[in-house]
């Protein structure tokens, strides 16, 4: 446990500063874009393409495949040297391949995600595409990379080097801004410098994060070499596991293209793309600092109990990691809730855009805790090597969240479309874990969630007065019309202000109560502040 401990707070320091700067990254490219309008709307699903990519791969296919079998071919003589070696070289020319053609189809897949826009719209998105879409090959060697070293122990790296994008695009946006002007949310306001810019610096980053990553390889003990000789490798059994991750990856993006489609209906006026991502983006920073970084030693350590087939450790595994990032999720979905139109405000040009873009944060913050609990069944599955599984509920989620983003198409307006297709995701979501979870329990048995769900349920209600303290915060401070709304350094500070005095009442409850898992929450904090 130590040793999870330590691993969780060095990637959980590297997280928070990646997504620290990652939020001033994109307070500086809505400063640069805005956050409501044509213009940035083209922008933001040109460099999301690539991500979409990335999302799946370092959730599927290679979380799936690569790091159960690092593991396991861990145990060899070399090492796995020579294995490695093989999957590095198919994985590259692989990346290649998908880039190119990526690229090939750039004007098709800028016409699938935006549904109702225009011709100039169309074309402004599909420029800035072309120099967006090699981030695909980039991304992809950032996650092969990353997981091998985090499959050898080697976990910091992984977590650390997004920094470095984040630090270069804010130069580079800022340099945007110094050159350009700011604020160009309209279609008629680029030129081809400007979108060579605007596109290059992103691509820019992705590559050099990725560059940095090959610096500590190193630290895996492992000396590669390119072999196209791939049989050997297995792959018989890579391409059952990956063939169904594959599959997955088809549904991920279909879902991703009907929400798309749907929200594309407000691009302009409304919240659309941009304020959807980067409400995404807030939600994702509790999210990556707490399940990221704490789940992901829980995942190598799990992967190694049910390679040896000790199910029981397993189990335990899982009711423990469910419980420990229960306690940190449920306080951070409370009080991000509380101070969503402040946390708004750091992504919007305006108070009255962030009170419309906070509805759409707290949509997505529904399903913040499920997804928790998602993030631990989901990779059990992949410790074991089943990917179908996966599979299925995730076709699952998906058939929910398209049929219910569809309809909020027919029966919301365009001010409330996102945040209404929002909470579809998170509905769907919910589904998804329910199902997980009992097809998990079938597989191995109780899993102790009686005593997870109850754990939960004591989190849940000790986060109910804290979300009140930081509400009452929130209206001392003026509220909506208050100072916390009037910039987007104040609205980050009023985030923190509130997220503290909820984090102050929440520990404090679980205290009096002598809960179990405070113990093991405040051990994690320690080694995250000694780090």
């Amino acid at each position: 446990m130590s040793s999870l401990g330590r691993s969780s707070a060095l990637i959980a320091a590297g997280t928070l500063v990646s997504r620290v700067t990652g939020l001033l990254r994109t307070i500086v490219l809505v400063a640069a874009i805005g956050a409501v309008g044509q213009a940035s709307d083209a922008f933001t699903i040109a460099n999301q393409l690539p991500n979409y990519l990335f999302q799946v791969l370092s959730a599927g296919l290679i979380t799936a495949v690569l790091v159960p079998q690092i593991v396991k071919w861990s145990a060899r003589e070399d090492g796995g040297r020579a294995h490695l070696s093989k999957l590095f070289t198919l994985g590259t020319v692989v990346l290649l391949a998908v880039t190119a053609l990526a690229m090939l189809c750039a004007p098709l897949l800028v016409r699938l995600f935006g549904d109702d826009w225009g011709p100039a719209q169309s074309a402004l998105s599909t420029a800035f595409a072309y120099w967006c879409l090699p981030q695909v090959f980039f991304y992809g060697m950032f996650a092969l990379v990353g997981e091998t070293l985090n499959a050898r122990r080697v976990f910091g790296p992984y977590a650390w080097a997004p920094i470095v994008n984040n630090v270069i695009s804010i130069v580079g946006f800022g340099l945007f801004i110094a050159l350009f002007g700011g604020q160009r949310n309209e279609v008629d306001q680029w030129d081809p410098l400007m979108i060579a810019v605007m596109g290059g610096v992103a691509t820019l980053g992705i590559a050099a994060q990725t560059a940095l990553l090959l610096v500590f390889w190193r630290r895996t003990g492992l000396s590669l070499r390119p072999d196209f000789r791939w049989r050997g490798l297995g792959l018989g059994e890579i391409r059952k596991l990956a063939g169904w991750s594959f599959a997955m990856l088809i549904v991920g993006l279909v879902v991703s293209t009907v929400q798309q489609r749907v929200i594309s209906a407000a691009s302009g006026d409304d919240p659309s793309s941009t304020v959807w991502f980067s409400a995404w983006l807030v939600f994702m920073l509790p999210y990556s600092i707490i399940v990221m970084s704490i789940g992901t030693p829980y995942f190598t350590q799990l992967s190694e109990h049910a390679s040896a087939g000790r199910d029981d450790d397993v189990r335990s595994d899982i009711a423990r990691s469910i419980r420990t990032l229960g306690l940190f999720v449920i306080l951070a979905t409370a009080a991000l809730m509380v101070a969503s139109v402040p946390a708004a405000r750091v992504f919007t040009g305006s108070a009255a855009e962030a009170a419309a873009a906070a509805p759409v944060l707290v949509g997505f913050l529904v399903s913040l805790v499920p997804l928790a609990v998602q993030f631990v069944v989901q990779r059990t599955f992949y410790a074991y090597g089943d990917t179908r599984t996966p599979f299925l509920f995730t076709a699952f989620q998906a058939a929910i969240a398209i049929g219910l983003a569809l309809l909020a198409g027919l029966v919301f307006p365009p001010e409330h479309l996102t945040a209404a297709v929002a909470v579809s995701q998170s509905i769907s979501s919910i589904a998804q874990v329910v199902l997980a979870s009992w097809l998990l329990r079938r597989r191995l048995g109780t899993l102790g969630m009686g005593r997870s769900l109850a754990a939960l349920g004591r989190f849940t209600l000790a986060a109910l007065p804290a979300a009140g303290a930081g509400a009452l915060v929130y209206v001392l401070c003026g509220g909506d019309a208050g100072w916390m709304t009037s910039g987007r350094i104040p609205g980050a500070l009023g985030t923190a202000l509130i997220g503290g005095a909820a984090a102050l009442v929440y520990v404090g409850l679980l205290a009096v109560f002598r809960t179990p898992e405070l113990g093991t929450a405040i051990r994690l904090v320690r080694r995250l502040i000694r780090r």
